[in-house]
């Protein structure tokens, strides 16, 4: 009788895991309050038909530079921008994009902002080198600038090869 009740002890007993034998449950994960994909996917959402009004061809970028006040914004790394440039053109690297750099670079929100980026030239070398397209950083920029109030941007569409005289290359 006994032999039964301790053989259906020990089959109960080797069935339940106990505490210490079950994995680990994962901490409940909280959002970053400092972190908002998702408003960057509504921003991003916002900005793409604005952006399209917005994308100028070569001659139009080279008739807006000459126009008092037109700041030419490169938000490539330091490193790229010293390698060579556009005339005239002020780096200002996208990760250092907050609101006190913008404001100190920029100045006033209406002020007129020009970009370009790799993907806007053939050569593909350094120092612009192509990214993938779904990645060109005209695009992070363009809804960056947005995003932190200015409005008056115009991004370059054209793609061109940065020894063109047209371009006013200059090499670091």
């Amino acid at each position: 009788m006994l032999r039964p009740i301790l053989a259906a002890l020990l089959v109960i007993a080797t069935a339940v895991p106990t505490a210490a034998a079950q994995p680990a449950r994962p901490a409940v994960q909280r959002d970053n309050p400092l972190i908002d994909y998702r408003g960057f996917q509504r921003l991003a959402a916002r900005v793409q038909p604005y952006r399209q009004t917005r994308l100028i061809n070569w001659a139009e970028f080279e008739r807006r530079r000459g126009e008092r006040g037109v700041l030419i914004l490169d938000a490539r790394s330091e490193a790229a921008f010293r390698q060579g440039h556009i005339q005239g053109a002020v780096n200002l690297p996208l990760p250092d994009f907050n609101a006190a750099s913008l404001r100190r670079v920029i100045g006033r929100s209406d002020r007129p902002i020009l970009i370009y980026c790799n993907n806007n030239f053939s050569n593909n070398r350094e120092p612009v080198m192509t990214k993938l397209v779904q990645l060109a950083l005209n695009i992070q920029t363009f809804i960056n600038l947005v995003g932190y109030g200015y409005r008056n941007v115009h991004e370059l569409n054209d793609v061109m090869d940065f020894n063109d005289p047209r371009v006013r290359w200059v090499r670091g």
